[in-house]
């Protein structure tokens, strides 16, 4: 889940400003330049386009963090990107009957320093991120609420006992990161260090500039048994920070980067140049309003009609240079739990009349509209159409563009903000709930403070039901949230991380033992 803040909330993700990706989904790969031959070894240099700041991967749902956090860290299940099966990784047995999870942890999985991974250090993670007071963003998105979890050190089983029935559960852990014995014990330490099972261990860190990692000897417990010993991985991998897309698109067509996440015109640029590209489905364009007390934007009559007066179809055509398409889900990344939404019929119409009656309640207020530059231009002049059009149904609304780290911090911390774009991008309907209801910020995650008693109610029902069972009525949730204008998704789009010299696959999140280096 990313907040993703592009891109996860998030991005994962390059978007235009995600909260949260989840990593979950499937990459395929295309372009001329994908044809090179493996080469062993060197250096793999990404772009991200935001810092992740604090380095804790159960810290943040920000995408940048989330992006980084697959290096070091691994998650006790998988998901298979062709069909959403559930497969191994630190975990090579489980099971999920009622309100009872079991795992067994494959034998041999060591951390980074040297010390094996056991039963009880994977029940304190879940009791860690369990825990309300250590405000872990996965506390109901990736662990349901109330779960309590129990550990055999001698056959290495966890078992996790559920409040209530959880039919995505498995999905959830298939996104947690595991943190070692060693990080348990200082948190404090995860800020600036890694401590994990992952392919790779951090090995410098410069905050706003560079991370570099180091790969680990020996790993042999990644997706489907991946290892770092398969020829190909690079030996080193370097995350720079380059929050312009424009700018990464010209690293990567100079060669001096190997990967990047990039959208709108800078990446049609990258397509005709033919480099190779993995993509994926994701939330592009989502907007949030701010319903604290006191805000304008509390009263559903204005959320409304700042809804009604953009042409939602424009904003889509500029944000996506054309390529964007309409929403669907709530939950877009694949494979989806829940396919086959509607969302964009029940987006509210556009009525810029209606808006301009509704919109005197609050004539001579000013709107502050918080979004991520790191979507680029085409965030920019999206941005910039949606100010003119508010404008013309008669309300002042100020943009203040942000970097993904400043944003997310104006989202979660000092709350400065009326209307927002912000994706949330994960697989599962589950997932969102988090963000979409329950305790707003300081305490929780939903923090646009939303109040839908109708989406409360289907989610209630939803969690009853068994899986995909339960489909109808997440989906009809998600409706009942975009009909009254608490949420409005109004693009998706197949996002690609663009490689230089380099192939990978990219569920969601860029998989680092998908790797594999190229001599052109």
């Amino acid at each position: 889940m990313k907040l993703t803040t592009t891109s996860r909330i998030a991005g994962s993700a390059a978007l235009c400003a995600s909260l949260a990706l989840a990593g979950c989904g499937g990459g395929s790969g295309s372009g001329s330049q994908a044809q090179g031959q493996i080469v062993d070894g060197g250096t793999f240099t990404m772009a991200l386009n935001a810092d992740p700041g604090n380095l804790d991967p159960q810290s943040s749902a920000a995408s940048a963090l989330f992006t980084i956090s697959q290096l070091a860290y691994d998650t006790l299940l998988g998901v298979d990107p062709a069909g959403g099966q559930i497969r191994s990784q630190l975990a090579d047995r489980w099971s999920a009957a009622g309100t009872t999870v079991k795992l067994t942890l494959r034998k041999g999985v060591t951390c980074a320093d040297g010390t094996p991974l056991t039963a009880r250090t994977v029940a304190d993670n879940l009791t860690y991120v369990g825990d309300p007071k250590n405000k872990s963003p996965f506390l109901g998105t990736f662990l349901p609420a109330g779960a309590r979890a129990a550990a055999d050190d001698a056959t290495g089983e966890v078992t996790l006992t559920l409040a209530a029935p959880a039919p995505f559960v498995l999905n959830g852990l298939a996104s947690l990161p595991i943190v070692c014995a060693g990080g348990m014990s200082d948190r404090t330490s995860l800020a600036k260090t890694t401590a994990g099972t992952g392919p790779y261990k951090l090995t410098e860190a410069v905050p706003g500039d560079h991370y570099t990692y180091a790969i680990r000897d020996g790993y042999t417990w990644g997706p489907n048994g991946a290892s770092t010993a398969t020829p190909g991985m690079p030996d080193t991998v370097t995350i720079r920070i380059v929050e312009n897309p424009a700018t990464a698109a010209n690293l990567l067509l100079s060669g001096e980067l190997n990967a990047a996440q990039v959208t709108g015109p800078d990446a049609q640029r990258l397509d005709k140049a033919g480099l190779f590209a993995a993509r994926t489905a994701a939330v592009l364009g989502e907007q949030w309003y701010n319903q604290a007390e006191g805000r304008a934007t509390r009263d559903p009559a204005v959320r409304l009609a700042l809804t009604q007066a953009l042409d939602l179809g424009q904003l889509r055509t500029v944000l996506g240079a054309g390529q964007a398409t309409p929403p669907t889900t709530l939950a877009a990344i694949e494979p989806l739990a829940c396919p086959g939404g509607t969302l964009a019929s029940a987006l509210p119409a556009h009525d810029p009349a209606a808006a301009t009656e509704a919109l005197k309640k609050i004539a001579g207020k000013t709107l502050t509209f918080a979004y991520s530059t790191a979507g680029g231009s085409a965030a920019t002049a999206t941005a910039e159409l949606a100010v003119q059009q508010w404008k013309a149904a008669g309300i002042t609304v100020t943009p203040k563009p942000q970097s993904g780290e400043a944003i997310n911090q104006t989202l979660f911390g000092t709350g400065d903000w009326d209307i927002a774009w912000a994706q949330v991008n994960v697989n599962s309907p589950d997932q969102i709930v988090p963000f979409l209801s329950g305790p707003g910020v300081p305490d929780g995650t939903n923090f646009a403070g939303i109040r839908n008693s109708e989406y409360d109610a289907a989610v209630k029902r939803a969690s009853a039901m068994d899986g995909t069972a339960g489909c109808a009525t997440w989906l009809e949730a998600e409706a009942a949230l975009v009909k009254a204008a608490d949420v409005v998704p109004f693009a998706n789009q197949q996002i690609a991380t663009y490689g230089a010299k380099a192939r990978f696959e990219t569920p969601g999140q860029l998989i680092p033992t998908s790797i594999r280096m190229l001599d052109r």
